[in-house]
């Protein structure tokens, strides 16, 4: 029987039964509620009993492995494989690197960031990745200032106060693709579509999202001249993208990501709107390009034109709704507002946006992002604004470098983003900034704040593209804008999700409020990491209330407003995504909007029990605000989603299991 285990290092320890235990139930919560560990580890030791006293962690991982296949739980099987290597890999590398990212920031960054050889292994760690990244993007930069701006971007990305996008950070001096977002043309030409189908495959690869308008393919069923057949339509094209995303994972690092868009007066609208209802193009975000007539034609209730047909706006509207309320999509982009908007309409009108909205771009064209940590951006329970000017200034010289410095996929692609330069800097930690400042989020304190905050980042923002225009020059189409001053970028501000970064940084997303006091995210690459808000944790500490019993219950509700154990105030402070009403999310959105010459992303979260009416109500007010945009979440309405509340035994589990990395 088993008695000792031979660790890497060559010491041997006692068999901990009871440990592996945990290791096998962690990997079935990953892939199923049911608790079968004992029934494994039963199994395990009758299969081990006639074998040798002392064996590797390696050859015991294999054994699990094998065992758990032979009682046919492959999938488990598998995630044990996936949790082991990253507790391996966790492990190397925390013991070279001493900055304060947290347990789930180190997870990420192993799990699809960190530099890896031949064999698949980590060969650099925190550190050393922003140091890389520093050193490559300062290197667009003259030589004789090279060094200094090295040094000064390495303390930017060290000190955690502004991240760029994922693409970035992995592929800095690596694959050297390191934008984010791309919107790629679709004619209605077979020849068109697939060429465009190739050129995703290609910025996928590299770990880019990608919008498409599929408004010019001709409608389901009309007749092709050339060979007297039907046309498929546009969605049947959506398919073929959706099947090529899903074959290709990005760069290793997320799966791709696509914005499909089609214009409300397209013949296939209706099939358009009740797709992600049937389960399918999970690999799409959709969103309806709506017009303000089509808008004003719902509010007086009369008629829009679809193909050669008129029909009722509000029908056509409900059944929008309708399915939004169902699955989440089709969300909104208000074309109009967009293109009154647009700086370089002399260049076109804009018919997409990137995969979040965040990003409206020409066709073949592309931006790359980038977010200020507002939660760094606190002293003394004040904006320090000198630190927010200087952080301001270096993350647009950093991301005008990317814009020079990146490898595109395509030339065509190259030439445009050249001409135009287009850059989005945005914000994340807005929640946190407010918690600090002591501001409930859904507030007119907080409205206040927002347009305070955005007027100065706006500012500073185009002060700095000024600045840099005199000294490399200003964006080649300059002389085809409507902007008045000369700059070295057509964009300059942007509001991202920040999914990832936000995890690396350790602070809320975008400007997102709470999702809630904790819970359980799923990342890149489906890991599961328990999240639950730092700010909390310190004041429930301080006032004497906190306990891990109390963060658990906390955890399968997200909010606190019927904890009778938490101060009122308290409570008033900590509001989550689903204490707060559909007008004040839109409100937040529609005040970062104004102050942004690209966009907003932003998720207007309902609970489970909103309506349809709540639905159309929202998507209603976004209009009226003046949002470019508009994405509404009821919870629950998808059978898998990001952010979760979980059931009590699955965050015992992901608790557990977090000691095993420290």
């Amino acid at each position: 029987m088993l008695s000792y285990v031979k660790k890497r290092s060559g010491e041997l320890r006692p068999f901990d039964a009871h440990k592996l235990r945990i290791s096998i139930l962690r990997a079935m919560k990953d892939v199923s509620n049911k608790d079968e560990s004992e029934k494994v580890l039963n199994h395990i030791l009758n299969k081990m009993s006639s074998h040798k006293l002392i064996f590797s962690t390696s050859d015991l991982r294999d054994i699990v492995e094998d065992s758990l296949i032979e009682l046919n739980m492959k999938d488990i099987a598998k995630s044990y494989a996936i949790f082991k290597k990253l507790n391996l890999e966790l492990k190397e590398f925390i013991k070279t690197h001493t900055n304060n990212l947290s347990h789930n920031a180190l997870i990420i960054l192993s799990s699809h960031y960190l530099k890896r050889n031949k064999e698949g292994r980590i060969i650099e760690n925190p550190d050393q990745l922003f140091h890389r990244v520093a050193n490559y993007i300062a290197s667009a930069e003259k030589k004789n200032l090279r060094k200094k701006y090295s040094e000064e971007f390495y303390k930017l990305l060290n000190n955690l106060d502004f991240l760029p996008n994922t693409p970035c950070l992995a592929n800095a001096n690596t694959l050297n693709q390191l934008a984010a977002c791309f919107v790629l043309d679709i004619p209605d030409s077979l020849e068109g579509i697939y060429d465009s189908l190739k050129k995703s495959a290609q910025i996928f690869q590299s770990g880019g999202g990608v919008g498409y308008s599929f408004s010019h393919i001709r409608p389901k069923n009309s007749i092709i001249s050339s060979t007297g057949r039907f046309a498929s339509g546009p969605v049947s094209f959506m398919h073929l993208f959706d099947k090529s995303c899903d074959m290709i994972k990005q760069g290793g690092i997320r799966r791709g990501a696509n914005m499909g868009i089609l214009n409300i007066n397209h013949p296939d609208i209706f099939e358009f709107i009740s797709e992600k209802s049937h389960g399918s193009l999970q690999n799409f975000n959709l969103s309806i390009a709506i017009t303000d007539d089509f808008m004003h034609s719902v509010i007086n209730n009369s008629y829009s034109k679809i193909g050669k047909n008129k029909l009722r706006s509000r029908e056509i509207f409900d059944y929008i709704c309708t399915n939004a309320w169902q699955s989440g999509d089709p969300g909104l982009i208000f074309i109009d507002e967009i293109n009154k908007k647009h700086s370089l309409n002399k260049l076109g009108k804009i018919e997409s946006t990137n995969p979040y909205d965040e990003i409206p771009l020409l066709s073949n064209e592309s931006c790359v992002l980038g977010s200020i940590n507002l939660s760094h951006m606190i002293h003394n329970k004040h904006i320090d604004w000198p630190k927010l000017a200087n952080t301001i200034e270096l993350s647009i010289r950093f991301l005008d470098n990317v814009v020079t410095i990146n490898k595109y996929p395509t030339k065509e692609i190259e030439i445009i983003s050249h001409a135009n330069r287009k850059i989005g800097l945005g914000v994340m930690g807005w929640a946190d900034m407010l918690l600090e400042l002591g501001i409930k989020y859904d507030s007119e304190e907080a409205i206040d704040q927002a347009k305070e905050l955005m007027s100065f980042i706006k500012k500073h923002a185009e002060l700095t593209s000024e600045k840099l225009a005199k000294e490399k020059g200003v964006f080649p189409n300059f002389h085809k804008s409507n902007l008045k001053k000369k700059r070295r970028n057509a964009t300059l501000l942007s509001i991202a999700p920040t999914g990832s970064i936000s995890l690396i940084a350790n602070c809320s997303s975008g400007i997102e409020p709470l999702f809630a006091i904790s819970y359980v995210r799923k990342a890149l690459g489906g890991l599961e990491l328990f999240e639950s808000n730092k700010s909390f944790e310190n004041i429930a500490r301080y006032h004497g209330f906190y306990s891990k019993e109390l963060m658990l219950k906390i955890s399968q509700t997200g909010s606190i407003k019927e904890f009778k154990e938490i101060p009122k105030d308290i409570k008033n402070l900590f509001v989550t995504a689903l204490d707060i009403s559909l007008e004040w999310h839109i409100k937040i959105q529609s005040v970062f909007q104004a102050y942004v010459d690209n966009s907003v992303s932003k998720t207007i979260n309902l609970p489970n029990n909103a309506t349809i009416g709540d639905i159309k109500r929202a998507y209603m007010l976004a209009w009226k605000s003046k949002c470019k945009g508009i994405t509404v979440y009821r919870y629950g309405s998808k059978n898998s989603q990001v952010l979760n509340l979980q059931k009590q035994t699955t965050i015992v589990s992901v608790l557990n299991n977090r000691k095993l990395y420290k």
